[in-house]
């Protein structure tokens, strides 16, 4: 394998050859790697988009059209994979910003964290009334944060499913909420 061409080995791969994905893994993915680590500033993420560089291309096998220059479409594709990475790491400081300078503008009041709080007890007791399996996927998504997918996966349900459990909860939630949340509501202004 190491003495054929990069263009006899794409030919090769695009038939489902293995050996033909590995070797050109050995060739360029040092290389490949050392420009990713020199251009991130985290390895991890530089090893990241190394990875998804080289799953995409045995993905997309089949469909590849490269007929001279492997080492030059590989070091595009992956200078666009950096590209994306940076910006979206520049977002997600950004927001971290935001989110650190709000938190310390907005302290909560006492009254804020104990109406918080009794609102929390009211969701619990009102998520009682409903069955044990619609209570943990209303905890995952709302509590874990997780996606409709995750919990489907965690479940073994289908992601329709999820969502039809996710809209059952909700509604049960806003019936069994609105006189006790109106009551605190009246108790708040009354005082």
């Amino acid at each position: 394998m190491h003495t054929l061409s990069d263009t006899a080995l794409i030919r090769l791969m695009a038939k489902d050859d293995e050996r033909s994905f590995t070797e050109i893994y050995r060739r360029y993915a040092e290389q490949l790697a050392d420009h990713a680590a020199t251009r991130l500033p985290d390895l991890e993420d530089a090893r990241d988009l190394l990875h998804d560089l080289f799953t995409e291309l045995w993905k997309n096998r089949k469909n590849l059209n490269i007929e001279k220059n492997l080492q030059g479409y590989l070091y595009t594709a992956l200078n666009y994979k950096i590209v994306d990475r940076v910006r979206k790491n520049i977002t997600r400081e950004k927001y971290a910003q935001m989110v650190q300078a709000l938190r310390h503008s907005f302290e909560p009041a006492i009254e804020e964290l104990i109406y918080a709080k009794e609102t929390a007890q009211l969701v619990e007791k009102a998520l009682g009334g409903l069955p044990q399996k619609t209570q943990e996927i209303f905890r995952l998504s709302r509590k874990e944060n997780r996606s409709i997918a995750e919990i489907a996966r965690i479940m073994g349900l289908s992601e329709q499913t999820i969502k039809n459990q996710l809209t059952i909860a909700l509604n049960h939630l806003r019936t069994a909420l609105s006189l006790p949340m109106l009551i605190l509501m009246m108790a708040d202004y009354l005082q």
